[in-house]
């Protein structure tokens, strides 16, 4: 137990040779100096030569960790950065120990600060970015001898204040104009400032309205850098200093300034194109012009005042000489038709309008083709589309003579009734008095030619044939006027059957001419002759069944129905006579009606078997 409680002999020595130096040393020494300085490893640096014997400013018993805090709490930009994670220190791989890169107790004359310049990444590994020009610029150009690398100027004037043509009067924010390609390419945007560029003023160099580089101050109005050229070939201050009233940074002409919108006086016609001069010949802001046409137009008055000095009743801005404005309409006389496109001139001989006669004979007496003999009253028939056209005006329904169908027809001119302009009022209304050369009947009918055909066609007749001496019937009336009437000549057509019908006729004139005492205008093939009651001869028994051609056998005579043809029976039955005349002409007497072979009885006067 003794030997495992016993101090090792080399401790023994150690705090026995501690012993002895605290004894050697005096009272002061002893409260100068600890422990952890007489342990040190080495001398600090000369930054921290005060803190020698002062460890706890930079270490913590027992805690290691705890050290990149204290760092950190004495270097407070080091300790913003690298909480902000910006700066050098900040752009760190965390967490990295302060003494990887800081070590100490190495002598008075270590640096711990030094680095590689060539090698170094100032993009990466700091906040402000090389670029253009900057990136080639040598570290000692920005960094200062005797000054930490972070407390470099970032804003341009503190380096290029020397560079500044401008002397400080655009303030110190340099990159709002230049950039680090090239201090002298500038890129400022003008239209941040009270004057954007515009129009013509983008190409424009600055130093055209900016003499001597001098930025402040600089007149924003027109007139200021454009008064030369106003007083030498503009307006020569005749319409004030106001150039952007009418003018506008596109180009210099033409103006834009809208007289319609920006006045009160809007701009019609050949005003629109007149020059600025030609009306305000004085001061624009001093002489106030009038706005009535009089005030400018007097010289062009030829009316000699006569129509008053309101020009714009008549005359409109299109054109001084056109007179479009002036409602004809609202006078005695309106203008209708061709009397529109006339020129005044042509009716006012004057320049007394008033004078103007309203008659349409007063104007137009020449060109009265009527020679007078329909009066003056030209209105009645013509019209003011066209003095050759009528229609519209004249109504021929209220003469004696009313016009329709293919009389009113547009093709049928005036000249094909009328010979001449001179006879209107005599010529004749009868159809034969125009149609004379078109009567294919050679005045056969008469001169009535309304009693068949109408106005509406030539060809289209409404003739009524049962008012004719012969009345149409049954076939007839299907019957086509050719096949009775062989000419036009309608008169010469024959009225009785056989004229027509000679042709059809089965019976070769045995039965006469007189077709119609058998057959009808029905059918030609249903006849109904009464033989009983229109002959004395009445047809019985077989007689009734015999054919007509069975007993009329000769043509009929002239004049005749019938061929003469006795009652007797021998004249038919002669040839079947087997008494050869023996028995006389009456054959009657014994045989009978019914039948040739029935006889009659002599005894009882009854028929033999």
């Amino acid at each position: 137990m003794a030997t495992s409680t016993r101090i090792p002999q080399a401790i023994c020595h150690v705090l026995c040779l501690l012993l002895l130096g605290l004894l050697l040393v005096g009272e002061t020494a002893v409260h100068a100096q600890g422990i952890e300085s007489i342990m040190a490893p080495g001398k600090l640096m000369q930054d921290h030569a005060k803190y020698e014997d002062d460890c706890k400013q930079c270490h913590v018993r027992l805690d290691r960790k705890a050290q990149d805090g204290l760092c950190m709490a004495c270097h407070k930009e080091v300790g913003a950065d690298v909480r902000a994670k910006a700066g050098f220190h900040g752009r760190l791989e965390q967490p990295t120990p302060c003494k990887t890169c800081h070590t100490d107790h190495k002598g008075r004359e270590l640096k711990t600060t030094g680095f590689d310049h060539k090698t170094f990444e100032h993009n990466k590994k700091t906040d402000f970015t090389l670029r253009g020009k900057h990136d080639k610029v040598a570290c000692e150009k920005c960094h200062v001898t005797g000054k930490k690398f972070r407390e470099a100027a970032q804003d341009c004037n503190s380096c290029h204040k020397k560079d500044d043509k401008h002397k400080g009067q655009l303030g110190p924010k340099c990159a709002d104009c230049h950039t680090e390609s090239d201090w002298k390419e500038a890129r400022f945007d003008h239209d941040t400032t009270r004057f954007p560029l515009t129009g013509k003023h983008v190409d424009t160099k600055c130093t055209d309205c900016h003499k001597d580089n001098v930025y402040k101050d600089t007149p924003t109005t027109c007139y200021a850098c454009h008064r030369k050229v106003d007083e030498q070939k503009g307006h020569k201050g005749q319409f004030g200093e106001k150039c952007d009233t009418c003018h506008g940074t596109k180009a210099w002409k033409p103006a834009n300034f809208n007289h319609d919108t920006d006045t009160k006086y809007v701009l019609k016609g050949k005003h629109h194109d007149a020059s600025c001069k030609s009306c305000h010949s004085g001061n624009l802001y001093k002489d106030k012009l009038s706005q009535d046409c009089y005030a400018c137009h007097k010289k062009d008055d030829k009316h000699k005042e006569t129509q008053g000095t309101n020009c714009a009743a008549c005359h409109v801005e299109k054109d001084w000489k056109e007179v479009g404005k002036f409602n004809h309409q609202k006078t005695d006389f309106p203008l209708l038709g061709k009397h529109a496109k006339v020129e005044c001139k042509e009716c006012h001989k004057s320049q007394v309008f008033k004078d103007a006669a309203k008659d349409c004979y007063s104007c137009h007496k020449k060109d009265d083709k009527h020679k007078d003999t329909l009066g003056h009253d030209c209105a009645s028939c013509h019209g003011e589309q066209g003095w050759k056209n009528t229609s519209g005006r004249f109504r021929h329904e209220r003469t004696r003579f009313a016009l329709r169908n293919a009389h009113a027809a547009p093709g049928v001119e005036c000249s094909a009734c009328h010979k001449d302009l001179v006879s209107f009022r005599n010529t004749p209304v009868a159809c034969i008095s125009c149609h004379k050369k078109d009567d294919e009947h050679q005045t056969q009918l008469g001169e009535k030619c309304d009693s068949c055909h109408s106005d509406k066609s030539w060809r289209g007749t409404t003739f009524n044939h049962g008012k004719s001496r012969f009345p149409l019937t049954g076939r007839h009336i299907l019957t086509e006027c050719s096949k009775c009437h062989a000419t036009l000549r309608y008169k010469d057509a024959p009225r009785d059957c056989f004229s027509c019908h000679k042709n059809e006729d089965k019976h070769k004139q045995v039965l006469g001419v007189r077709c119609e005492s058998c057959h009808n205008t029905r059918a030609w093939s249903t006849w109904s002759f009464d033989h009983d009651n229109q002959t004395q001869y009445r047809l019985e028994f077989a007689h009734a069944k015999a054919a007509c051609e069975s007993c009329h056998k000769r043509p009929a005579p002239a004049g005749k129905d019938i061929a003469p043809l006795g009652t007797a029976c021998v004249s038919c039955h002669r040839s079947q006579d087997v008494h050869n005349g023996g028995f006389g002409p009456r054959c009657e007497q014994c045989h009978l009606v019914e039948s040739w072979k029935k006889v009659k009885s002599r005894v009882g006067q009854g028929a033999l078997p």
